[in-house]
């Protein structure tokens, strides 16, 4: 049976994706979640003087960081779908594997 080798990529050919949701993801929960509670807390420790409330950084200018996100992930995760399709359609047909022949029905049935 022949086998298959795989092209080697480079690293970042190959792990970019993840990295770019990974630090999308990063950027959500500080903005989203870790600033608003250290902005409360900082409220509660202050209470005397007046701290404006926090405004999400990615919202402002129109949440175009969330737009160019949402458009590279989804594009290359579309891409990327594409490539596995057409791998697989490229890919050798594997010749298909016969069952062994049954000689006594007493082995199968329990």
């Amino acid at each position: 049976m022949a086998e298959v080798k795989k092209k080697e990529e480079d690293w970042m050919t190959s792990k970019w994706r993840p990295m770019m949701a990974m630090v999308y993801m990063a950027i959500n929960v500080f903005d989203f979640i870790v600033m608003p509670v250290f902005y409360n807390l900082l409220q509660f420790w202050t209470q005397g003087q007046h701290i404006s409330a926090y405004q999400a950084l990615t919202l402002q200018g129109g949440g175009l960081i969330h737009i160019a996100f949402g458009a590279i992930l989804g594009i290359s995760a579309y891409t990327r779908g594409q490539e596995k399709v057409e791998a697989i359609r490229n890919a050798p047909a594997l010749a298909p594997i016969s069952p062994k022949p049954i000689s006594k029905v007493e082995e199968y049935v329990a």
